[in-house]
């Protein structure tokens, strides 16, 4: 049997054309994902190259991209210059950061086995109430958690951010894990059970492993929503307890100049994210896409 090939007035088969359309849509959707990556990096390209200027230079409109280099706003930054030193508020950062990420993980991963793998009954209200807690505006509880840590005196502990960054989290944790769990075949668990693991076991040897990408996506949003969180830190904390965003406003002032130490301020605390985003970018891109496609 032979195959017939419709073709168009001119000669051109059908799909020829609709080839060269799609290679048309493809590379007019790549060249807008690179203007859309180029348009976000330039303000950080930017905040880079001002971080090494003189505080003179910096500040002329327009910027002087020709100007003279210097490590001065470093320099100030690490306190060489007779400052406060940043190391402190980095450690608490990466404390409060790191502790509260692997609370929420260890809290969100049985929760979301029970919604997604043994759902309970009206699962669905169950998410959308850990969903719900997100809607309150942040500011509308700082009153009444920053009378609660006056009067215990948890005031500038660092301990306080560690559980409200915690609490913070867990929705979105729990919300993004139910869906990566959802995939996990249920006969390698059942198989498990057979064999006499409890459910520690099941969550540690056998669903945990499988949904790695996703609960390193999960980690990865959560480290950063701690770090850069910066309006509980600013209100709840001093000198002892006091984080790297916290740090970074201490620059801004109402008399001289100082945008240069501003920018390599905000350059060297935004460093862990960015290599904690980079190391886990695989594991990042498996994981939000692991519950995509039902």
């Amino acid at each position: 049997m032979s195959t017939l090939t419709v073709v168009r007035k001119g000669g051109v088969p059908n799909n020829s054309v609709r080839d060269n359309g799609v290679r048309s849509r493809g590379a007019a959707l790549g060249l807008l994902a690179w203007l859309a990556g180029i348009v976000f990096f330039l303000p950080i390209a930017w905040m880079a190259l001002t971080s090494f200027h003189s505080e003179e230079d910096a500040a002329t409109n327009p910027p002087s991209f020709a100007a003279a280099l210097t490590l001065d706003g470093y320099r100030d930054f690490f306190g060489a210059g007779g400052g406060a030193s940043p190391w402190p508020a980095l450690i608490n950062s990466a404390t409060a950061s790191v502790v509260s990420t692997l609370f929420v993980l260890l809290l969100a991963l049985p929760a979301a086995y029970a919604l997604s793998i043994r759902p309970v009954k009206k699962w669905t209200d169950v998410l959308f109430f850990f969903l719900s807690t997100k809607m309150l505006p942040a500011v509308a509880g700082l009153l009444p958690i920053y009378l609660f840590a006056k009067n215990t005196g948890l005031l500038d502990n660092i301990w306080l951010l560690i559980i409200l960054y915690t609490s913070m989290n867990l929705p979105i944790a729990v919300w993004m894990m139910q869906s990566f769990l959802a995939e996990v075949p249920v006969a390698i668990i059942e198989a498990a059970q057979i064999d006499g693991a409890r459910l520690p076991t099941v969550l540690a040897r056998v669903v945990a492993p499988v949904a790695v990408p996703g609960i390193a996506a999960t980690a990865l949003i959560c480290f950063i929503f701690s770090w850069n969180e910066l309006l509980f830190a600013r209100v709840l904390t001093g000198t002892v307890a006091q984080t790297a965003p916290v740090f970074l406003t201490g620059f801004i002032t109402s008399q001289g100049l100082f945008l240069a130490k501003v920018c390599a301020a905000s350059l060297v605390i935004s460093l862990p994210v960015l290599a904690a985003g980079f190391a886990a970018q695989d594991k990042l891109v498996q994981g939000l896409s692991l519950g995509a496609v039902k």
